[in-house]
């Protein structure tokens, strides 16, 4: 479950490192899941990339350490960390490359394009 004030590591070659939340923009819960969309900043930046550090932008929740129930096997998955990636306001990824797992679900809300960047879907 990820709140304002929660740090998130990025898992995309955009250039951020770590984000913080500002804001849930996809639903008006107090708490963001995988899947969801957020406002956040960047805290901290790899150099001579586009996104630079104190940059406000759009992103996609991939990663949370709370475990995700699926319905139609009955497992919970969990995951080490809080990550998410970049997009743009069209939905689009803002990085080529997406570093680690990313859950099935996410091809279902209707994020299709991660089905090609990432690496390995579970």
């Amino acid at each position: 479950m990820i709140q304002t004030q929660t740090y998130l590591n990025v898992s995309d070659n955009s250039g951020a490192k770590k984000i913080m939340c500002i804001s849930i923009i996809s639903t008006k819960r107090k708490y963001a899941k995988i899947g969801d969309t957020i406002i956040a900043v960047v805290k901290k930046a790899s150099p001579n990339k586009i996104i630079k550090k104190s940059m406000i932008v759009k992103a996609l929740i991939i990663r949370t350490t709370k475990p995700l129930y699926r319905k139609h096997n009955n497992m919970y998955i969990s995951f080490n960390e809080n990550a998410a990636i970049i997009i743009n306001t069209d939905n689009t990824l803002k990085g080529t490359n997406i570093f680690g797992p990313v859950p099935r679900e996410l091809m279902n809300i209707g994020f299709t394009n991660l089905n090609s960047t990432a690496k390995l879907i579970i």
